[in-house]
């Protein structure tokens, strides 16, 4: 039923979720998964701001902190796929928009369905502009799946 499933993650909860479930999936239908991150610079800001002394409020990451928490995050995502026995085929990391690059990544691999979270770590501009899933949703070409 589904050859290839696109993950978007943003190292919330509601995504690791999305990965777990995508993974069940991939288990029960012999599908490929391929992970796909966004970094967002503010959410980058927000999480080390988090660690003593660096000021996030004044000060944004440097665009190689932007890439190392993104490779952390797909990190993330290959070890929960391992604890459910199974191998990620490809990781995309790009900057941009998130939901476009989810959308291009499953157009490109030609996926059957795409798995996020219903809720990440969106701004709070999402409320007005709408979220990174309702985009997809709205946009994607295949099935859609929004896990919490």
């Amino acid at each position: 039923m589904f050859q290839k499933i696109v993950v978007g993650l943003d190292g919330s909860e509601a995504a690791e979720n999305a990965l777990r479930m995508a993974c069940d999936l991939a288990q029960k239908y012999g599908s490929d998964v391929h992970l796909v991150h966004t970094p967002q610079p503010q959410t980058v800001a927000f999480a080390l701001g988090a660690v003593a002394g660096y000021h996030a409020a004044t000060t944004m990451p440097s665009a190689e902190e932007v890439q190392t928490s993104g490779e952390k995050i797909l990190s993330a995502g290959r070890a929960v796929a391992e604890s459910c026995n199974h191998v990620i085929a490809e990781t995309n990391l790009e900057a941009g928009e998130p939901a476009d690059n989810i959308i291009n990544c499953a157009n490109a691999c030609g996926a059957d369905l795409i798995v996020t979270g219903r809720r990440g770590l969106g701004s709070l501009g999402a409320l007005v502009q709408g979220s990174t899933t309702q985009r997809v949703n709205h946009k994607a070409e295949c099935a859609c799946l929004s896990a919490v």
